[in-house]
């Protein structure tokens, strides 16, 4: 009996390896430490990469796409794809600044009213984006990468149109503060911005992982057949997540309209590519089902460092989307051979 007892016992010893071997064997431990290698390397390659300036300045920027790359991350997971984004940023921006500027309300309205009816004039335009692009998908039965291609022409072309290809300044300060405030949180001065990315991170992952929609978001991308069979609409999933990733854009491009304090037709332009680049990155399987929030945050960081690392070595900027694209094809060829090993 001693002998079976001592046999069967749990070894807090041995516990401990058990664990340490699934961390290791999670993909945002992996993705984790690529981030940490890239740091090294660029704190012992320059001088400037760990000051603090720099680092809140990678942040700042990584924060308005990781919260588009969340919303990518919904869509991805579906096995679905969204080019648009970058331009539903660009969109969202203009729609916000024209309201903020529009005589008939600047001139009228106390500035805080003013405020917020711009910042909803700016998701309601990623609204109609997203439902756009999820109808297409789901009632007119389009590829996501055909359906999302030309609403990404038409939010750029309707961003140009309605600025005449000029960019929208003289926005009030109180908006400002969105892209430009500080909060101070035991002592230390945090970017807005930032906080917000933390937050919807945090708020997106457990939707993602808690839910019973966020369980179906997974199981549309690794069988929609057999959601269908258990009585689960995969197009009511679809359209929801279509809508989400829009939502989310619009609101990235609030935040990035309000720090830089104008509003540019040119606003993201290219940045769909570090969006989903981040996710897929991340570990989030282009062939949907497999993917976190917390792995899209760090592909986020790595796309960041990336980029900011380029420009402290001095590599010609002319060149930097020829990295960046290098970049992307190894993350898709790393989750090709991962698919495959499974």
């Amino acid at each position: 009996m001693t002998q079976r007892t001592a046999a069967t016992s749990p070894d807090p010893a041995q516990e401990s390896p058990g664990f340490f071997r699934h961390l290791v064997a999670r993909q945002e431990f992996g993705v984790f430490m690529i981030l940490v290698i890239i740091c090294a390397f660029l704190a012992i390659a320059t001088d400037t990469f760990w000051s603090t300036r720099n680092i809140t300045t990678v942040v700042l920027f990584v924060s308005w796409i990781a919260i588009a790359a969340f919303g990518e991350t919904m869509v991805i997971l579906t096995a679905g794809i969204d080019l648009s984004v970058g331009s539903m940023m660009a969109l969202a921006g203009f729609a916000t600044a024209w309201l903020l500027t529009w005589p008939p309300l600047a001139e009228t309205l106390p500035v805080g009213l003013l405020v917020l009816i711009g910042v909803l004039g700016g998701l309601l335009a990623g609204l109609v984006i997203g439902v756009i692009n999820g109808g297409l998908i789901t009632r007119f039965r389009l590829p996501p990468f055909i359906a999302t291609l030309g609403t990404m022409s038409i939010a750029r072309g309707v961003t140009f149109g309605g600025s005449r290809g000029w960019p929208i300044r003289g926005l009030p300060e109180e908006f400002k503060q969105i892209g430009q405030a500080n909060l101070s949180i035991l002592g230390l001065e945090i970017p807005l911005p930032i906080i917000i990315m933390l937050v919807l991170a945090i708020l997106t992952s457990l939707f993602l992982s808690k839910t019973v929609t966020g369980r179906h978001i997974y199981a549309v991308g690794g069988n929609e057949e057999a959601v269908r069979v258990s009585g689960v609409n995969p197009n009511r999933i679809k359209m929801l997540v279509y809508i989400a990733c829009a939502m989310f854009a619009a609101l990235a491009g609030l935040i990035n309209t309000a720090k830089l304090g104008v509003a540019a037709p040119t606003a993201a332009t290219g940045w769909e590519l570090d969006i989903i680049a981040a996710v897929v990155i991340g570990g989030t399987s282009l062939f949907g089902g497999e993917g976190t929030i917390l792995g899209t945050l760090i592909g986020a960081l790595i796309m960041g460092v990336i980029r900011n690392g380029l420009n402290l070595l001095g590599f010609p900027a002319y060149w930097q989307p020829a990295a960046i694209g290098t970049v992307i094809i190894l993350a898709v060829m790393v989750d090709y051979y991962r698919k495959d090993r499974q």
